[in-house]
């Protein structure tokens, strides 16, 4: 089942040679269970940290995490991770890089279960019939494909996706925004995105969170108003339009280029 997700009052400072350098600081973010949420901000404000304090990769130094009423203290099985690269091994198949969650997480699920619940996803995502192809023979968008299936194979309770769709052009980019729609509604997960990417944030989310300048804290939450069916079209309409604007005066804000103007946040 989807896991709620909370962040309270979290502070973190890496430690370098000159001395720490805060990244997060007093950061409160909500997530309800089965929601999707897009992070976004300057560079460097701390989004790839987050993922990392959520995954129970890292504790930070100040505050608590907490998935679906547990605190976070050590990595969670439960939760299924996608990155800009795709990091699929070149020795195993696409098949068999699918099934690896299954096999390190210890699964009691037979072999012929495990193959099954793998091949599902490949077919979901429009990769049937490649199983058995490596790696290298597949394009960029398909091994983000294969990615996205290696990362819900064990059926997590959170999903996060840290700028998965990054490297990508821009319709192969587009062609996987609706392929993670579809995950979306055929997977019961609950999803936290990081991109720089604010059409991206838009088309995805239920709720978009604006970090701060480092040390980041949360600046801004919009809560997206395009319908849950939404199309690329949706995209070039006014709501997404205002929505979109209304984003990038926040990211300007967050970069110290622009004052920020008395408006609530949206809840």
């Amino acid at each position: 089942m989807p896991a709620h997700i909370e962040l309270r009052e979290i502070t973190h400072a890496y430690q370098t040679d000159a001395g720490p350098l805060p990244v997060l600081d007093n950061l409160n973010i909500k997530m309800a269970e089965g929601s999707f949420t897009a992070v976004v901000g300057p560079s460097g404000c701390g989004k790839s940290t987050l993922t990392r304090l959520i995954a129970g990769l890292m504790r930070p130094d100040e505050g608590q995490v907490w998935l679906g009423g547990k605190m976070v203290t050590s990595p969670r099985p439960t939760v299924g991770m996608a990155f800009q690269n795709p990091v699929l091994l070149e020795w195993r198949t696409i098949l068999r890089n699918v099934m690896l969650p299954l096999e390190i997480v210890g699964q009691r699920m037979s072999r012929s279960d495990q193959e099954a619940r793998a091949r599902e996803l490949l077919s979901l995502v429009g990769l049937e019939g490649f199983e058995d192809k490596r790696p290298s023979e597949l394009s960029g968008g398909m091994r983000q494909r294969a990615s996205l299936c290696r990362a819900l194979v064990h059926r997590p309770e959170v999903l996060i996706l840290d700028e998965p769709f990054g490297a990508l052009d821009a319709f192969t980019r587009e062609d996987l925004w609706q392929t993670m729609a579809r995950l979306r509604h055929e997977e019961k997960f609950t999803a936290v995105l990081i991109t720089h990417d604010l059409r991206e944030s838009v088309f995805l989310a239920d709720n978009i969170v604006v970090l701060s300048g480092r040390p980041a804290t949360s600046q801004y939450v919009l809560a997206n108003t395009l319908p849950a069916d939404r199309t690329l079209d949706d995209l070039y309409a006014q709501p997404a339009t205002e929505m979109l604007a209304i984003l990038r005066h926040q990211i300007q804000v967050a970069q110290g280029r622009a004052p920020a103007e008395p408006q609530e946040a949206a809840q």
